[in-house]
């Protein structure tokens, strides 16, 4: 061992051990280690930041604002409502939403698939009269699965695709992690259905994503050709108890029908008041083909006696101006505010402020404690207390919530779906998809041209694009990059690898290959994933050289290891996303993890050897 491996060592021994200690976040921690690496001469300064222009890097920071374009339009929303059965017991409902939560995390952030099915998970665990973290948990460990199917799935990929690519072998491709990523994966959701209810402990919940201001009431219109139209009402109130949701009242041509008879037939232009959770508005209005009735843009073409709806035509200009906003490239968010008291809001209805036509807001939805029943919406009289369900561009919910007395709740995210946006960003992400798996473009290239055209269509307004982007992930990568190519051009990595097939695999290709992916694991339950399979892709490399065996295996081993950390809430953020929610204790994640890591182990080696052949 010579001065330069030392030092690394140290360095790396340092960094390893900062980040199990937990005190600084994982991206400070490896800034430092780049930093010592500069310092010490291991790294030149020149080339000190290049890893901000590593391909790796940027694909993850693009496929993270595609990811968010999908989840801000209801793409994915409205797959759900599709996908996930009904009328099932909870093993099949488990196995369903661990599996779809696989293929999203397929295609897109695993961190963002599971922020965008945890409602959706703690309203089956209310259904089946479930605690919260028995399908919670299967879900989170559902999506880990599901990122190491495909090169964009989960940053350990790319990183593992752009070591292979340094070695001089190439990119792997899109899909080159799907035949042993696909079987793993089948094989532990199935396992998941099968005994997650049974070694997820039952857990009180500890605490939620968001907050909880009860139910909304809020008008929705049938949309001419929806789900809706032609049914009657007593089979929507069946789909809408899938949602949580309920129907407390009805308006047809400006007549307010308080209690309507569950034998009525829906018409285009009808407007159904109904009473849902916050997280359930996405759901019921992608799954039934409604339309929030301040959202419809055309409800004159829905209604099939539109001149006699007063309200209706009341509003008209004032709907064409909204439209016209709209359209006019300005950003629009929603946002829940509560009237407080003493409030210049309370004993006012929306028509008499003119919010549409005054200040371009859109009241969407009321949630009142004890209030079942309303007129219309926009005509109802505001109380203090009173939570309101805002939609505008951010300058003019700011300037409303300060001149009116309303004070803004802790954000959460509420994705009222739009069917062309979402088509759209659905259309662009299969784009720069094919575009990287066919080689029409390198993956980094196809996914940026994804992100300029979500731009430039609003779909993620060009305002929030680097909102979306998790900045201490992309440090992470960056920082490390540099900090792996130390130990390869230093032999610490040949160092590395010849004492582990020495002392422990002694030779043996298998138990070597075995031995890269457990300690890979190993490392992930407790570092960063990519950090994880930032460290060991040098020593895997090495490995293989210094056995004469195909290198691939190896690097899929890494890929593999990477990708299962199921043992601690810290190894994945999809892990401590969980933790609250789900009431966890730090030692609850091993009784399904440990069993489910075993169980890649056993699945994962043989597939590897034979998909990827020594």
């Amino acid at each position: 061992m010579n001065q330069d491996q030392a030092v690394i060592l140290t360095i790396l021994a340092i960094t390893v051990g900062m980040f199990l200690w937990g005190r600084w976040r994982h991206d400070m921690v490896a800034l430092g280690a780049l930093l010592a690496c500069v310092l010490t001469g291991l790294v030149p300064g020149a080339v000190a930041f290049a890893g901000f222009g590593h391909p790796a890097v940027i694909t993850v920071a693009c496929v993270l604002i595609l990811s968010y374009g999908l989840q801000r339009t209801g793409a994915v929303d409205a797959l759900a409502q599709r996908l996930l059965p009904t009328g099932t017991g909870p093993m099949v409902t488990i196995a369903a939403l661990s599996g779809l939560g696989a293929v999203l995390s397929a295609f897109m952030n695993n961190v963002g698939a599971m922020a965008l099915l945890m409602p959706v998970a703690i309203q089956i665990a209310r259904k089946h009269d479930l605690t919260p973290g028995k399908t919670l948990m299967p879900l989170a460990f559902g999506t880990i699965l599901g990122g190491m199917t495909t090169l964009i799935g989960t940053p350990p990929n790319l990183i593992v695709s752009g070591f292979r690519a340094e070695a001089g072998l190439g990119s792997f491709g899109m899909f080159d992690f799907s035949p042993v990523g696909l079987v793993v994966a089948v094989v532990g959701v199935l396992f998941i259905a099968l005994a997650g209810r049974f070694l997820v402990p039952a857990r009180d919940q500890a605490g939620a994503d968001s907050f909880d201001t009860g139910t909304y009431l809020t008008e929705v219109r049938v949309k001419k050709g929806g789900k809706a139209a032609g049914k009657t009402l007593r089979e929507l109130e069946s789909d809408l108890e899938e949602a949580d949701a309920q129907i407390v009242g009805m308006v047809r041509s400006a007549l307010r029908v308080s209690a309507p008879n569950t034998s009525r037939v829906l018409q285009p232009g009808d407007i159904l008041v109904l009473e849902a959770e916050p997280e359930a508005l996405s759901g019921v209005l992608s799954g039934l083909g409604l339309v929030l009735d301040s959202e419809d843009d055309n409800p004159e073409k829905d209604a099939e006696e539109s001149p006699s709806d007063e309200d209706q035509q009341d509003s008209k200009a004032e709907r064409k101006k909204s439209r016209e906003d709209r359209k006019d490239g300005e950003d629009i968010e929603l946002q829940e505010l509560v009237a407080m008291p003493g409030s210049a809001l309370i004993g006012r209805s929306a028509d008499e402020l003119g919010l549409r036509a005054r200040l371009n807001l859109n009241l969407l939805a009321i949630s009142r404690e004890g209030m079942r029943s309303i007129k219309r919406l926009r005509s109802t009289p505001i109380q203090a207390g009173d939570v309101l369900l805002m939609q505008g561009r951010p300058e003019g919910l700011s300037g409303f919530s300060s001149e009116f007395g309303c004070a803004p709740l802790a954000s959460r995210s509420i994705t009222i779906p739009d069917r062309r946006q979402a088509t759209i960003a659905t259309l662009v992400m299969v784009g720069a998809i094919a575009g990287a798996a066919f080689g029409l473009l390198p993956a980094a290239i196809s996914f940026a041209t994804g992100v300029l055209v979500f731009m430039a269509l609003l779909i993620v307004p060009p305002r929030q694009v680097y909102d979306t982007i998790d900045w201490p992930v992309i440090v992470l990568l960056a920082a490390l990059i540099p900090v792996a190519g130390a130990m390869a051009t230093t032999g610490t990595a040949d160092l590395i690898a010849s004492i582990l097939l020495t002392n422990l695999a002694q030779g043996n290709t298998i138990i070597a290959l075995t031995a890269i992916l457990v300690v890979t694991m190993v490392l992930s339950d407790f570092m960063n994933n990519a950090a994880t399979a930032a460290v060991m892709c040098p020593i895997a490399i090495s490995s293989a050289a210094q056995l004469d065996v195909n290198p691939d295996s190896f690097l899929m081993g890494v890929a593999i290891g990477a990708s299962c950390a199921f043992l601690t809430p810290i190894g994945h953020q999809n892990n401590t996303l969980i933790l609250g929610p789900g009431g966890f204790r730090f030692g609850d994640y091993w009784r399904l993890g440990l069993p489910l890591e075993i169980l890649v182990v056993v699945v994962s080696i043989p597939m590897l050897l034979w998909v990827w052949p020594l």
